[in-house]
This record gives C-alpha cells, sequence and structure tokens, in this order.
C-alpha cells in the first residue's frame, strides 16, 4: 500500500479503531474464532474491543493464524490484518541452546543463522514478530530470567544484538524473517536482590555504561520493535518513563519503531502507585510514547474517555497507530495477510535435517567444559566400560522453559546420543530431578497430581538410588547426568539457593566415593554453585538447556567428535552470597590483591573467597593453548592514531582447536572510578595441531572511553592496561599512554 493510501486509511478510521489496533490480546480470546466469555470478562473488555484488536499474541500454526486472521479481517471495518506475534526467543520448532549457552559460544555468525533459521521457521507458521532478543545485562544469577540473556558483558552483548536482529530480519523481503522487538528497556537485568519483578536503582554511568548499550545496537541494527521492562529504574516504570522512551529511545537513538508494553504492565502501573486508574495508566503510557498495550484493559477502556474529556488530543493517538500501520504495510499484510505461511510450508521449514545440523553444532559450541582432571575426557568407549546415570540421562525436557513452541517429543535425550557411541549403555535414572515438594509447588505450573508423579515415593528412591550404585560400581566411568528443573530458569524463576537439588548431591557424593572417574554433566538456565562438586568428580561439562539436538551435541563432546570450545558469558560463583558477582566490577581503594593493607581490612569476605569459582569467559577445550609474546606497536599513542596489538597462540597437541582470545582493557586513572576490566574485542580463531598462529588486534582511541553521571561519552588522556588472555582472570599485560 502507498503511503498516501495508508493515510487516507487511517483518517477514515473511527477512534473506536484506531484505540483497537494498541491493543494486543492472546490466542484465549480467539478459540475456534468466537470470543471466550472468561477471558473477555476477566479482563474487563467488550466484544467490540476483541473485534478491533490490532495484534494477537502467541497464536501460532499456519493453520491457526490463518484462521484467526479470516475472522478478525471480517469483522473489522476497514478489513485490517492483525500482527501475529509471539516469544521467539532462541527457536521456533528447531530449538536452540538457551541464549546464555549461544552467548557462550562467542561465535556471532553462528549465532546469527540461528535466529534467521528460527524466523523461516516461525514465518512459515504465521508468526510476524518475535519477542527477541532479550539484551539485559545480567550480573545476578538468583534471577531467573538470566537464562535468556546472552551475559553479563555489555560489549558482547552489543554484538549479539546485531547478529540477533538481523538474523530475524534480513529474510523479510522474501517473507522468511520476522520483525524483531528487543527486550525489555532498559536494565530489568539490574533488579535488586535478583528478585523478579523488583525495582532497578543504579547510577546514570552505570546505566549508560553497563545496560543501555546493547539495546542501542539493536536499534542500530534496525529492529523494528522495542519492549519495555516490568520493572520500574530509578523510581520510574519503565512502561511510562518519558526520559527513557521518549528522550533516550526515540530522541537520542531515533528510534521510528513500535513499543509496546510487556504483560499487563500498563495496568501494573496502578500497582506501582503511579497511576491511579486504569486510564490515568493510559494517558502516562501514551504519553511516554508507548504504543501497544499487551494483555490490559487500560487503552480499551482509558483512552476514548481521555479524547473526549480533552486530556489528551487525538492527535497523539493517530501518531501511534500511524507506527503501528506502518509495520503492517512494511511487512505487506494488506496484499500478503497470511505473511507467506501456509501448512505446506511449514511441514517443509520446521526441523528440518538443516536446521537440526545447525542446532548440533550450535549445542556443541555453546558446552562449556569447566574441569577435565588428568584429562578424563574425551570419553574411550572401546577401553572403559561407561554407565550413564542421572535423572536427566533418559530425559526429553533439554529445552529450556521459554522454547514456548518447541516440544520436547522432538529433542534428542542423552540416553539417545550416547548409544551412537555405545549402543548398550546402561543406564540408572538414579533419582529424581527434584524432591523438594515446596519448591515445585511454588513454580505455579504443576499440580498435586503431577507433583506427586514427579517425585517417586521414598521406597522408589532408595531403590533407584541403589540401583545407580550398583551400576556405578560395575563401571569405569559414571557419566552423571543432573541439573535443575526447567521450570526453576526463567520469568519468577528468581532462586537464593543455586546448588543442584539436595537429593541429587547426595547421589554424587555416593558415587564420587566408589573411586570410579565421574564426569557431571548439568544441565541449567544459569550459574550454579559447583564450589562443594568440583573435589568430588573427574569432569564437568556446562551443557545449558542444549535445545532440540543436546543429546547428540553432549554426545559429541563426551566422545571427541567435537573438541568443547564454549566460554562463560556469565561469572559462576564460589557462593551465592556473593550475588552479583561480575568481572568488570569497580575498582577500590581496598583491593583484595595489591592493597597497602593487609588482612582483615581489605574488601573480602571472612567466610569466602571475594573471587568467583569461574571467571567470566572462563572454559576448557581438548588442548592447552600457550600465548606468548604480547606486543604492542607502540607504547604512547595519540588520538588520531590506532594502536595494534598481537599475540601468539601455541598448540603443542594433537587436537585442532578453536580458541576465544580475548582483549580487555583497564584505564588506570580516571574522573570517575573504572573497572578492573572491559571487554574490548575478542576473535574465536581455529588453531590447527602441532601449529600457531598470531591474532591481531587494532583498537581506535575512541573506544577507550567511558560514560560520566550525565550521560555524556568521555575519553582521557592517561595510561592504560591492555590485557590479553584466554579468560577475564588469566591473561598477559602491557601498558601504554594515550596523549
Amino acid at each position: 500500500m502507498k503511503e498516501t493510501e495508508l493515510k487516507e486509511l487511517l483518517n477514515d478510521m473511527s477512534l473506536d479503531e484506531k484505540i483497537g489496533q494498541l491493543v494486543q490480546l492472546s490466542g484465549e480470546f480467539f478459540q475456534a474464532n468466537d470470543i471466550s466469555y472468561g477471558p473477555r470478562e476477566k479482563l474487563g473488555i467488550t466484544q467490540k474491543t476483541v473485534d478491533l484488536t490490532g495484534s494477537v499474541l502467541n497464536v501460532a500454526g499456519a493453520e491457526a493464524t490463518r484462521k484467526v486472521q479470516d475472522h478478525q479481517m471480517a469483522v473489522q471495518p476497514h478489513h485490517i490484518p492483525v500482527l501475529f506475534m509471539s516469544d521467539v526467543i532462541y527457536g521456533y520448532k528447531t530449538i536452540y541452546p538457551i541464549p546464555l549457552g549461544l552467548g557462550a559460544t562467542w561465535n556471532p555468525d553462528l549465532v546469527k543463522k540461528a535466529f534467521a533459521t528460527a524466523a523461516d521457521e516461525a514465518s512459515s507458521a504465521g508468526i510476524q514478530v518475535g519477542y527477541a532478543p532479550m539484551l539485559d545485562t545480567v550480573h545476578d544469577a538468583r534471577w531467573g530470567r538470566v537464562l535468556e540473556s546472552p551475559g553479563e558483558d555489555p560489549r558482547l552483548n552489543s554484538i549479539y544484538a546485531k547478529a540477533m536482529v538481523t538474523g530475524f530480519q534480513d529474510g523479510l523481503k522474501d517473507k522468511k524473517g520476522i520483525a524483531s522487538c528487543f527486550k525489555h528497556f532498559a536494565g530489568y537485568g539490574g533488579v535488586e536482590a535478583g528478585r523478579e519483578y523488583n525495582s532497578v536503582d543504579m547510577s546514570i554511568s552505570n546505566l549508560y555504561q553497563n545496560y543501555l548499550p546493547a539495546y542501542k545496537a539493536a536499534v542500530k541494527a534496525g529492529a523494528k520493535m522495542a519492549m519495555t521492562s516490568l520493572t520500574s529504574l530509578n523510581g520510574v516504570p519503565s512502561t511510562a518513563d518519558q526520559w527513557l522512551l521518549k528522550d533516550v529511545l526515540r530522541k537520542a537513538w531515533r528510534f521510528k519503531g513500535i513499543i509496546i508494553s510487556d504483560y499487563a504492565s500498563i495496568y501494573e502501573l496502578i500497582k506501582h502507585g503511579f497511576a491511579t486508574d486504569e486510564t490515568d495508566a493510559a494517558e502516562k503510557a501514551i504519553n511516554a510514547s508507548m504504543d501497544i498495550d499487551m494483555k490490559s484493559p487500560c487503552y480499551a477502556n482509558g483512552l476514548k474517555k481521555l479524547v473526549t474529556n480533552g486530556k489528551l488530543d487525538e492527535k497523539k493517538i493517530d501518531e501511534t497507530v500511524w507506527r503501528v500501520l506502518s509495520l503492517k504495510n512494511e511487512l505487506h499484510l494488506f496484499e500478503d495477510p497470511y505473511f507467506g505461511s501456509s501448512v505446506e510450508r511449514e511441514k517443509k521449514s520446521v526441523l528440518s535435517e538443516e536446521k537440526r545440523k545447525l542446532s548440533r553444532k550450535i549445542a556443541e559450541e555453546a558446552i562449556v567444559m569447566l574441569q577435565n582432571k588428568d584429562n578424563v575426557l574425551p570419553l574411550k568407549p572401546r577401553d572403559e566400560k561407561i554407565a550413564l546415570i542421572g535423572p536427566y540421562s533418559t530425559e526429553h525436557s533439554l529445552l529450556g522453559m521459554w522454547a514456548v513452541h518447541g516440544e520436547p517429543k522432538d529433542s534428542i535425550s542423552i540416553e539417545e546420543g550416547i548409544k551412537k557411541y555405545i549402543p548398550n549403555i546402561k543406564v540408572a535414572k538414579g533419582t529424581d530431578i527434584g524432591r523438594n515438594r515446596k519448591m515445585l509447588e511454588k513454580l505455579g505450573f504443576f499440580s498435586k497430581e503431577q507433583i506427586d508423579q514427579m517425585i517417586s515415593p521414598e521406597v522408589i528412591e532408595q531403590k533407584n538410588n541403589e540401583q545407580a550404585v550398583s551400576l556405578a560400581k560395575q563401571s569405569d566411568v559414571v557419566i552423571l547426568a543432573m541439573g535443575e528443573n526447567a521450570l526453576e530458569a526463567g520469568e519468577a524463576g528468581a532462586k537464593t539457593n543455586l546448588c543442584l537439588p539436595q537429593n541429587q548431591l547426595s547421589l554424587i557424593d555416593k558415587i564420587s566415593k566408589l573411586g570410579k572417574k565421574v564426569v557431571l554433566l548439568i544441565i541449567s538456565g544459569r550459574p550454579l554453585v559447583l564450589t562443594n562438586i568440583v573435589d568430588k568428580v573427574d569432569a564437568i561439562l556446562e551443557c545449558w538447556f542444549p535445545g532440540t539436538e543436546g543429546g547428540n551435541a553432549i554426545a559429541n563432546i563426551l566422545f571427541g567428535k567435537a573438541n568443547p570450545s564454549g566460554r562463560l558469558t556469565m561469572t559462576f560463583p564460589y557462593d551465592v552470597g556473593q550475588e552479583p558477582i561480575y568481572y568488570n566490577h569497580m575498582s577500590t581503594g581496598r583491593p583484595v590483591h595489591n592493597s597497602q593493607h593487609v588482612g582483615r581490612f581489605v574488601s573480602k569476605y571472612i567466610d569466602a573467597p571475594a573471587d568467583p569459582l569461574y571467571p567470566f569467559g572462563y572454559g576448557l577445550s581438548y588442548d592447552q593453548i600457550k600465548y606468548s609474546d604480547l606486543k604492542l606497536d607502540k607504547e604512547k599513542l595519540s588520538r588520531n592514531e590506532e594502536l595494534n596489538v598481537s599475540i601468539k597462540l601455541t598448540n603443542d597437541s594433537n587436537w585442532d582447536c578453536k580458541e576465544t582470545v580475548q582483549l580487555y582493557f583497564h584505564d588506570k586513572v580516571a574522573s570517575l572510578v573504572q573497572p578492573v576490566k572491559r571487554l574490548l574485542d575478542f576473535q574465536k580463531v581455529e588453531v590447527p595441531k602441532n601449529s600457531s598462529k598470531e591474532v591481531t588486534f587494532m583498537i581506535k582511541p575512541q573506544q577507550l572511553g567511558f560514560f560520566d553521571n550525565h550521560g555524556q561519552y568521555v575519553l582521557e588522556n592517561g595510561k592504560f592496561d591492555i590485557f590479553v588472555g584466554r579468560n577475564s582472570r588469566d591473561c598477559l599485560q602491557k601498558e601504554f599512554l594515550l596523549d
């Protein structure tokens, strides 16, 4: 549709129609092409609102979306198509590792391919907008939603933001992509105490330095939509924050796309104590530039009142509706309201062998080897008697909480993956995933009957333990498949205990005393506290929730078909009491290392180390790359020059490897206290066996600045440290002067 025609359409629409375009409802309102009285009554809206709804949440599948589209266009006076939006966070039907695992690949090109193939599947099923990427910087593993983020570093997250947005949107012209809606703007990952929906309070410098860069990268990459945070930021709910949405996002960053609230968050302005009622909430949200009200009655019931009583100019609604219509037009929905979807295309697209192969490759690169004593890995099935034990041995629920359209039945279990190497491997469950009834009840997803099925009777639990120990005694190597329940990690999955469940710890303890080689596989959506486990097992693989091809990927790592190359993008704490913990923390006057003080009076704990168990960037491979000959091409750098940094990598092993070379810097003296390290760049390079390679980085002085407490970017002359190494802790170091 031409722009002139679109303007004519807008001008011809009634106020009720316009408001309808700004309302999003979920699938239960459109079941069997008719409103379900229950959902409508509960939300407090009219049938007219349902008929005029502009977008639909989480209806998927070509048949379902076409059916709803036909009905909605028939009842809409101007036959305007609806937008179908959904959570396509790390896959549609073919599920990739959780984003924290995607981050661990340190491979943006591979992640871009994942998002492109996810978009192809989703668009074939009629979805036009995906609520991704989630770009909240995460520092606290107690927060369940860390699984949705690439990690704790703003530089790395910004690189992934570009890869994810372009992966989604590159195929839009061919209707094989979907529009990207980045989230949660802004600072959601900084919730106090790691507690879901809690407030966020931080300095402007911290906000600009650590939390805003990835969102800005998404805007720069051309993301069509933004979703606001469910939290308040420095006392103002993000959903109605005029400074955040208008001044920063729209004016400073020139974002012209749609801003959508998170689920019911406009209504929650009342619960925040920021709005008096639904009408007041609607006024505050639309004045902050909020376009679409997701699953709330505020716009539906409040906007018309505001216009008729003169508190809101209808032109404000026109501006908002224009953005919604413009996206529909950009996607050519007026010509093809089905967005190229069809049952036939969907069947060909989803879970294709090519997509499964990509899922497997990404899962392999996402797995992080945390420990490998005496090179117990890779395993040798011909020389060793190997047993598989643990609640995740045969489990197909390897997808994680936010793979909302993925189905466990389509995933490869760990047992199935291993059987390709050991067809007759002996398997024992050993214990349940979890036996804490109260916690399972608090997850809010299970009935009493379901929990009864999940928790074995004591007599069965004892029998499972005995079978596992008996099998372990007969084996040379025991693979233990342990981890969190899939619903423990994700939205509303905040926890204060980051250890494996006690029943799993007890089984690990029993088997560790047998003197066998023990390989621990961890299935989780967050960093866990492993301090009391590391001395009881020989090898540890952090597998995350690995996705559809998880079992095959894990097996390929275990048996050496793939060399582990994953590196952590979130710090693993020594103890939960260290949280939030992250590598780029500020320098302190009394650091635990290199302080002028000794003993008690330094920044430390008296009952645990200050350092983490595993630092940001950490990970092992079936080799040990040696770093040497760190060189800077100049010791003094002017602002119009570039600095070249080189490092020599030597692989003396018989393994070809992928090494993630990480470049950090530290501003030694500045007008604002600076972090001890900041990631500046990285390269994931292939180093063939028995060879050496030189890796070179180029640094521009402008990269060395920081944001002050007014949100201004500052670059100051002075001395800087450069660090290059395999992780944020183990680095070679040089100094230069910026003059």
